[in-house]
């Protein structure tokens, strides 16, 4: 069975075994992402600009990959370098970095709780993406899948946590600075299908960019965060006056830093020789490793609504790649 129709790429035990071990990597680091930063926290706030991160953990990942071909990890294609495939990978870094940018600009039109629940139309998107651009039709078993993925994703973030002095679902936070009101006004709603499509068409664009060169993954990945550098030194400079680039950067901040590149590098091999739909499955079964992490390390209190969102994990899992 083919990664499309819902298997997993292979050619025996070993390539299965590392395939498998990738993807829970992978969703280890995601679902460890939230509370890692909620450990970074100085007096309630984050001590460093989250432009800082992001330009980190794009370096890295460039360094990363820049390591892994003086090494010889992956063979150098022969002949000239390759330079002009670099171009594509110009529009990839655009697509992520305004997504980025647009997830904390549309916190000014609704709150937390509604952006965390409509924000899962994004697997949707990504759905729609896959089968017009790759040609790749879903059963309405797979369609039923990230249904349920999608169910999931809005039932965890309605309540799955609770800070047990909170007597409401939500951020701890919220406890303190009183609970804000449910709203979103037309034109966040707009910025949210916007960022919706362009999470589905980046993950996608680059996963058929990927597959269709005929070069490394280190290459590929060198191509695509050198742009996502200099997008993002551009967007960290243009910022305005703030902490600078190492300002405020403890241990917990620099273990977010190399796990999100790691998990950047991972992601990259789901793209090349798995699909998109492979990703958003890493991302939703995160939200089980996010919560048994709050519960451990920030004392938050597990919900009906966690259970609940973890079988509706469980069936889609066992939808999208059981057998039919």
């Amino acid at each position: 069975m083919s990664v499309e129709d819902g298997g997993t790429p292979g050619l025996g035990r070993p390539r299965q075994a590392r395939w498998t071990l990738m993807l829970l990597l992978s969703t280890a680091m995601y679902g460890a992402h939230a509370p890692l930063l909620a450990l970074c926290h100085v007096n309630g706030r984050v001590p460093f600009r989250p432009s800082s991160a992001v330009l980190l953990t794009e370096l890295t990942k460039l360094l990363l990959c820049a390591f892994s071909l003086l090494v010889g990890w992956e063979a150098w294609p022969q002949g000239a370098p390759p330079w002009r495939q670099a171009a594509p990978f110009a529009l990839s870094a655009l697509l992520y970095g305004a997504n980025n940018n647009l997830v904390i600009y549309l916190q000014r039109y609704m709150d937390p709780s509604t952006y965390q629940v409509l924000s899962n139309l994004k697997i949707g998107s990504t759905a729609l993406f896959y089968c017009l651009c790759l040609r790749h039709r879903l059963s309405a078993r797979q369609g039923l899948a990230l249904l349920l993925l999608m169910a999931a994703g809005a039932c965890y973030a309605a309540g799955g946590l609770q800070d047990p002095g909170n007597t409401l679902p939500g951020p701890p936070s919220a406890a303190a600075a009183g609970p804000m009101p449910l709203h979103i006004t037309p034109l966040g709603l707009l910025l949210l299908i916007l960022y919706c499509l362009i999470s589905g068409l980046s993950s996608v664009y680059t996963e058929l960019l990927m597959k269709r060169q005929r070069l490394p993954l280190a290459l590929q990945n060198f191509f695509l965060y050198t742009f996502g550098v200099l997008l993002n030194l551009g967007l960290h400079a243009g910022g305005g006056p703030g902490p600078g680039l190492l300002e405020g950067f403890s241990g917990w901040a620099a273990l977010v830093v190399l796990s999100q590149a790691l998990n950047g590098l991972l992601m990259s091999a789901v793209m090349k020789h798995g699909s998109s739909i492979t990703r958003l499955f890493v991302v939703s079964c995160s939200l089980v490793v996010n919560a048994m992490l709050s519960a451990a390390l920030l004392r938050l209190q597990l919900t009906a609504a966690f259970f609940l969102a973890t079988l509706l994990i469980g069936l889609a899992v066992r939808l999208y790649y059981g057998s039919c």
